[in-house]
């Protein structure tokens, strides 16, 4: 049986792996496997610029933390396994998404948004989602067009209005 040291340090990995899951609005389980120390570095830095990060943690303790919290993705944990998280509900998502296209070693395989479990299909379609700051962009855009459609009927009818 282990000891009392080695249990009682498992289980500061699990309470570390449980507050990085439950503070994290996104986290996602992928393969790393290939990726050299070069690329991994790469990917970190990615991360941390939209403000996520990744660790690596052995499959068996991410099962308990899982467990703790009631979230069942254990037929994903075959395998190196590292996991990636961050506040924003997309952007670890995206980065992730983005480097596995150029470095066919990365594979996602399973996240949970929001507290909703995704399979790879859905990661890929939470990745072709713009940014947030392209999204309201889109809404400015689409405010100031009707903005301007208002403004030219105002004018139009304002015109009907003189002519007669």
């Amino acid at each position: 049986m282990a000891s009392e040291k080695i249990l009682a340090a498992k289980q500061l990995v699990v309470n570390e792996i449980k507050d990085n899951m439950s503070n994290a609005a996104t986290y996602v389980l992928f393969d790393y496997r290939g990726l050299t120390d070069a690329e991994s570095k790469e990917l970190r830095r990615k991360l941390r610029d939209t403000g996520s990060d990744y660790k690596v943690y052995k499959n068996t303790l991410m099962a308990r933390a899982l467990k703790d919290l009631n979230v069942d993705i254990d037929a994903s944990l075959v395998g190196p396994s590292a996991l990636a998280f961050g506040n924003d509900q997309i952007a670890p998502i995206k980065v992730l998404s983005d480097f596995a296209k150029k470095h066919q070693a990365l594979v996602l395989k399973v996240g949970v948004v929001d507290g909703v479990i995704s399979d790879k299909d859905e990661l890929q379609k939470l990745a072709s989602i713009p940014s947030r700051e392209g999204l309201l962009t889109m809404l400015a855009g689409g405010m100031i067009q009707i903005a301007k459609d208002l403004s030219i009927c105002l004018d139009l009818y304002a015109q009907q209005k003189e002519e007669k």
